[in-house]
This record gives structure tokens, sequence and C-alpha cells, in this order.
């Protein structure tokens, strides 16, 4: 028995999901217009637009455009950053908003498939054995972690600030 009782058709899943990602998506193309312009006045966000990732999202979005911002919602993490980007750049609605729906409806449609699929295995290995369960994704979460602090840890000191000078176009990439 699944105990959160998923009984809602895949169509309104899908359109639930395609609602929150438009919105959330759209409002991060806003904020990036707005923070743009007064991004000197906030230090967090002149921070944020001088970051590395931020900096690779930015030459991303100027050399390939709308098509970035749609591949976008394929990935994990440069999404957001793909969007705010988009804002800050001035990229018009009218290019924007294209890539938004399609960029948008491929998320809602993996995420109310396979996403919910997951979800329901993970319900149900709860329903099942609660503990085992807490304690597998306990050290799935340990274990990204560290991954993530073993990477960093082995970047050579100067490469974030090569990567930054990279993408914005400083210093070519020796390839």
């Amino acid at each position: 028995m699944n105990p959160l009782n998923w009984n809602m058709p895949l169509v309104w899943v899908w359109l639930a999901l395609f609602c929150i990602v438009f919105a959330r998506a759209g409002a991060t193309y806003v904020v990036g217009r707005l923070v743009r312009r007064g991004a000197a006045r906030f230090e967090r966000a002149e921070k944020l637009l001088a970051s590395p990732s931020y900096l690779t999202a930015e030459a991303r979005i100027n050399r390939w455009g709308a098509p970035v911002v749609a591949v976008s919602f394929l990935t994990i993490g440069f999404q957001t950053l793909a969007n705010l980007s988009a804002g800050a750049t001035r990229m018009s609605a009218w290019r924007y908003l294209p890539a938004l729906v399609v960029g948008g409806a491929a998320w809602a449609t993996i995420y109310s498939t396979i996403g919910f699929v997951g979800f329901e295995a993970v319900s149900r290995a709860y329903a099942r054995w609660p503990v085992g369960t807490v304690v597998f994704g306990v050290a799935v979460l340990v274990a990204l972690v560290l991954l993530a602090t073993v990477r960093r840890l082995r970047r050579p000191v100067g490469s974030l600030e090569r990567a930054s000078a990279e993408a914005s176009g400083v210093v070519e990439s020796p390839t």
C-alpha cells in the first residue's frame, strides 16, 4: 500500500509540474533582469554575477542563445543559472518564452514519469523497511558529500580563477 496514496492522473501531475517550473524559471529570468540593473548595490548579487558557474552560463547564453535555456532543463544545477543569465543578458521575452515552454515541458515530462516512478519506489521501500530506507538514503547522501569534497580538494589552486577568466572570454582555453 502506498502511504501517500497517489491516485492523480498523469496529465494533472504533468500540468502541475509544468506550472511550477514555468513560474520558478520565469521568476528567475525576471530576477536576472532586475539583478543586472542593481548588482552594484548588492554585494551578494555582484559576487553571484562574478562566480565561475554564472560566467560559464552567461558565456553559453551569449554564444548559443535560447536553445541553452531549453537544454538547461535537462541538467541539475545549471538550469537556474541559465535562466538567471538569460534575464541578466536581457534576452528578449520573444526568444526566452519558447525556450522556457520547450524546456519546461521536457522537465515536467521527466519528473512526472521517471521522477514519480523513483518516488514511488522509495515510498514502497520505506513502507516495508523504514529504517533500512533511511539508512540507505543517509549513506547515499554522505557518499555524495564525500565525493564532492574530494573533487574540490583535488582541484588545482588556480583553476577556479582560470575557469572564470575563460568563461568571460578574457583567457582562451588551451585546446
